[in-house]
């Protein structure tokens, strides 16, 4: 191969010069054309997901508002406390009252207010001989007894001529209103018991029952069947 001048060597230099510039120019287009249509794509994938972020958000937007519409639904599991009405009492008020008969008051009312719905007393009446401030009990009776009407009848009994037929039949002593004395008439009944049976309806509200003479100290089941005729509500 025969040798190169210096001139020559010079002209290849210069030329491979210029293929690398040209390459490297090159390149650096290829590389600006594929960016923008990356960027191209990018654009056109954002503008297609909108629509469906949009319908996205639509969708999150209708589950919120089921959402909305599933609070006013009763959760399950939930408990509901029913509120009852308060309890009531009938109670039957005769005697020396303005207006005897059956009313109905609540529950824990007391014996004063019993003879008010009755219309009140009336003039005569015995009310020392009424627990005013016992509490009513379902089924229970009243009785204003008019004052000296139980001296009359003890009186009466007690002057009739022998012979006669016996003495007029004392009325019933009633066990929600008698006081401690009217207690202590009865046959069996002393000071003692009669004051456990006011204490007793004290205590438990009064009696609901004739049988409730039973869970008093002292009265076994002779006693209340002796009771029994002599006793009211």
């Amino acid at each position: 191969m025969p040798a190169l001048s210096r001139p020559q060597l010079v002209a290849y230099a210069l030329a491979a010069v210029v293929v690398v510039v040209l390459g490297v120019r090159f390149m650096q287009g290829q590389a600006r054309t594929g960016g923008a249509m990356d960027a191209g794509s990018g654009a056109a994938g954002a503008a297609t997901g909108a629509p469906g972020g949009a319908r996205e958000g639509g969708t999150g937007g209708d589950a919120g508002a089921g959402g909305e519409g599933g609070d006013n639904d009763r959760a399950p599991g939930t408990v509901e406390i029913e509120q009852r009405p308060p309890e009531s009492a009938l109670v039957h008020v005769a005697g020396a009252v303005h207006e005897p008969g059956v009313y109905r008051l609540r529950a824990g009312e007391r014996v004063k207010d019993a003879l008010e719905r009755a219309g009140g007393p009336r003039n005569g009446a015995d009310l020392n001989a009424v627990n005013l401030a016992a509490k009513v009990a379902d089924g229970q009776q009243v009785v204003v007894p008019r004052r000296g009407a139980a001296g009359a009848v003890a009186a009466t009994g007690t002057g009739s001529p022998a012979g006669a037929g016996g003495g007029a039949a004392q009325p019933p002593v009633s066990l929600n209103s008698a006081t401690a004395e009217q207690l202590d008439t009865l046959d069996g009944v002393g000071p003692a018991t009669a004051q456990k049976i006011l204490q007793w309806r004290q205590q438990n509200g009064g009696f609901r029952s004739i049988d409730d003479l039973a869970e008093v100290p002292g009265i076994g089941p002779k006693r209340l069947a002796a009771l029994r005729p002599r006793v009211q509500l």
